[in-house]
């Protein structure tokens, strides 16, 4: 989806007026931050060249696959940091990354403005950029073509009635993936949500690599018209799928929904961290906020940051998603990945 002329032209005024990212002064002179971060990152160049002549800062984005490939990166190069700040190590992974000691403290003045909600550190190792709920999602033009009752619920996929109709991601290789395996374990509890996938595995569920996969090629209601209408996605997905009618073809869920928020971070060992931490501020700056709905698909975690109008119907953010403590999904993470592996056969 393209960024609306009118409010980028906005953004961009904002930037080069002067707008408060502490410590920014252009004549510190050029200097480039190399940001490291996932493969879904995306920004209005016109945004970024704002930010580059305001703070003489040029920003070389480097991208490392989805954010498990991301944080696995991260750790490899802690000892030699292949950049000076990332985004993208969302919180599946934030405790990995946090007990690996990839991140060096650093709280942003802009850190008080609606992402310190999402603190996962004490030592505000990391700062929350964005809110991506994973859900799952479904083709609704599908179930209303063929007469059935639409599920809504966790146990409603594993009913006869949607056999052979749901897609996920294998949590070992997928963000999403690992998001939805953490929202059963949440809702059937670490003695029962084995059953529950086995449950899931009799009912013809199909478990790919990638969101990529699963999305765009088995999914009905996107643009690869694959043949299963029910797919792990995100909250955020129907908004991609608005018909000419205005209305979105497809829904999220909201009972099955687990809370993802990504973070940015200064890399420990980066030589150039002060110019990382003015990269930081621009992240949860007003400015880099209003562009993230439209460019990622995901929800600004900035307080007061409006979101698209059709939002508001097709794509709403998630009131009650499950969540885990980092430090439960820290201890178990590697441990339900293996057993979700051997149960799966995968």
């Amino acid at each position: 989806m393209k960024f609306r002329t009118g409010v980028l032209v906005g953004l961009v005024a904002a930037l080069t007026a002067g707008c408060t990212l502490a410590g920014n002064d252009a004549e510190d002179g050029p200097a480039t931050v190399t940001l490291v971060t996932h493969d879904s990152f995306a920004a209005p160049q016109q945004v970024l060249d704002a930010f580059q002549q305001q703070t003489g800062i040029t920003i070389n984005v480097v991208k490392k696959g989805d954010a498990g490939a991301l944080t696995n990166t991260l750790v490899l190069t802690k000892a030699n940091p292949i950049g000076d700040a990332a985004f993208g190590v969302d919180s599946t992974f934030a405790s990995r990354a946090l007990a690996e000691g990839v991140f060096a403290p650093y709280t942003s003045p802009e850190a008080d403005r609606g992402p310190q909600r999402y603190a996962v550190d004490s030592e505000h190792r990391l700062s929350a950029v964005d809110l991506g709920d994973v859900c799952v999602n479904i083709d609704t033009t599908w179930f209303a073509e063929r007469g059935i009752p639409e599920p809504a619920t966790y146990d409603d996929l594993a009913k006869p009635e949607y056999k052979d109709l749901l897609v996920v991601e294998n949590p070992a290789t997928s963000s999403p993936g690992l998001a939805f395996l953490l929202g059963t374990i949440a809702r059937y509890g670490e003695q029962n949500w084995q059953n529950y996938w086995t449950r899931l595995k009799d009912n013809g569920m199909r478990a790919v690599a990638g969101w990529e996969e699963a999305y765009g090629q088995d999914f009905s209601g996107s643009s690869g018209k694959g043949p299963r209408p029910v797919v792990v996605s995100y909250a955020s997905s129907p908004a991609a799928e608005i018909g000419e009618d205005g209305k979105p073809r497809t829904k999220a869920l909201l009972d099955t929904c687990f809370r993802q928020v990504e973070y940015a971070g200064v890399l420990a060992g980066s030589p150039n961290a002060a110019n990382a931490r003015k990269v930081i501020d621009f992240l949860l700056s007003q400015q880099f906020q209003a562009t993230v709905a439209e460019n990622m698909y995901v929800y600004p975690a900035r307080e007061g940051v409006a979101l698209p109008a059709s939002w508001t119907t097709a794509a709403p953010l998630p009131q009650n998603p499950a969540s885990l403590p980092a430090e439960t999904v820290q201890a178990g993470r590697e441990r339900w990945i293996e057993q979700w592996r051997s149960l799966l056969g995968q």
